[in-house]
């Protein structure tokens, strides 16, 4: 089962970004003949300020206590509401209005935790850096002695994107206004989430990459899920070219087959995927997005496997570029509950009611753009925008007529 990254648009704000380990601190070595610090002992305070803190503690405590109750309760009735609604619909049930949480969640707007003042400072900690290109290319050549083919230039990798989605049926608006919107209307095939505008000090902020911003997780995902057909599409490719050009190819195609063997030696579960992609060799997998014959295919399929899903539940229109970004925003399924929503209920139900409550808490749009027709809106917005830059004509001009 597909569960796909929260991503919204990476010119407005940080998804749920790909844990890549616990964050590490290094302790400071001791000066000579000090003992090992004591980091349970208390830091001295005086009485006054400590009565201070317990007041404090007791006020927030008041405030906060009720607030996680009813938070509690409220992101529970999503998910009862959410399962019944998924019940409903295998039992070809029509659904209500009533079938959401129409309120929003609440909020809290107490007083922030106090600090005990006794309490020692820790080490500060840093989470490691994210990885970026050239973290991919060194783990593709030290796990599988591979470098992928680069285009020559930009336009290159456009047309074998552009020709790849139509093969695959998608629409030039859904693949234009999705690139726009993930992609700012002039990224790049190697743009990484943060590092969209070379600004200085810039700084990868997820692994996500390409024209549809795939993670290290999707990309392993993929191969799993994906990786015969890519093979097979590979093959067909190349026995139609000359001999030394099919015999690179083939060498791509040998180790596709090694990466997808890695990919499918876990249960074909997100959280198992999302394990193997901070290795070494997840990363080397995440690489391939980067190459000319294998990239192209892994960014369409992910706006594939969406349409897919709308299919085999019964949808029988074109989905529009938006409607693609909201399942690829919440998910298939949650995407998809909010795709077949008839228009008089969109100005009413919560985003929320798509969301896992991290995935909302950490999602500014989604907060501020709180019901269906407004994201929704926001999101058509945003590709308004972008899609008129010269990265989108470009790929617009380049896909087939």
């Amino acid at each position: 089962m597909r569960l796909r990254r929260t991503q919204y648009a990476v010119a407005l704000l940080v998804g749920i970004a790909v844990a890549l380990g616990a964050a590490h601190g290094r302790a400071k070595k001791p000066q000579a003949g000090a003992g090992p610090a004591d980091q349970s002992a208390k830091v001295p305070v005086s009485p006054a300020a400590m009565a201070a803190y317990r007041r404090a503690l007791a006020e927030y405590n008041a405030v906060h206590g009720p607030y996680v109750a009813a938070a509690s309760a409220y992101w529970s009735s999503i998910a009862a509401k959410r399962k019944e609604r998924f019940a409903k619909r295998a039992r070809n049930e029509s659904l209500t209005a009533d079938d959401y949480v129409l309120t929003q969640p609440p909020l809290y707007t107490g007083p922030p935790r106090p600090v005990d003042p006794s309490r020692p400072k820790s080490e500060a900690r840093h989470a490691p850096p994210v990885p970026v290109v050239r973290d991919f290319l060194n783990a593709a050549m030290q796990e599988y002695k591979f470098a992928p083919r680069r285009p020559r230039n930009e336009l290159e990798f456009k047309r074998a994107y552009a020709e790849t989605a139509a093969a695959a049926g998608l629409t030039r608006d859904q693949a234009v206004r999705v690139y726009s919107f993930e992609a700012t209307g002039n990224g790049t095939y190697d743009v990484q989430a943060g590092l969209e505008y070379k600004k200085p000090g810039a700084r990868a902020i997820t692994t996500a990459l390409g024209y549809n911003q795939l993670l290290a997780t999707n990309s392993v995902e993929l191969m799993a899920e994906s990786g015969g057909k890519f093979v097979a599409i590979l093959e067909a490719k190349a026995h139609a070219l000359p001999e030394k050009e099919r015999a690179a190819l083939e060498r791509t195609i040998a180790v596709l087959r090694k990466m997808i063997a890695f990919a499918r030696s876990v249960p074909d579960d997100w959280g198992r995927h999302e394990l193997l992609a901070k290795t070494r060799k997840g990363l080397a997998i995440h690489a391939m997005n980067l190459d000319l014959d294998v990239g192209p295919l892994l960014q369409t399929e992910k706006l594939l496997d969406s349409v897919v899903y709308a299919r085999r539940k019964g949808y029988e229109g074109t989905l529009s570029a938006s409607e693609l970004e909201m399942m690829n925003l919440t998910g298939d399924g949650n995407g998809f509950d909010m795709v077949v929503m008839p228009s008089e209920w969109r100005g009413q139900v919560p985003t929320a009611n798509f969301f896992q409550r991290g995935g909302y808490d950490d999602n500014p749009v989604a907060r501020r753009n709180n019901v269906v027709a407004t994201l929704v809106g926001a999101t058509d917005a945003v590709m308004d925008k972008e899609s008129v830059k010269q990265g989108a004509k470009d790929l617009a001009a380049l896909f087939p007529n």
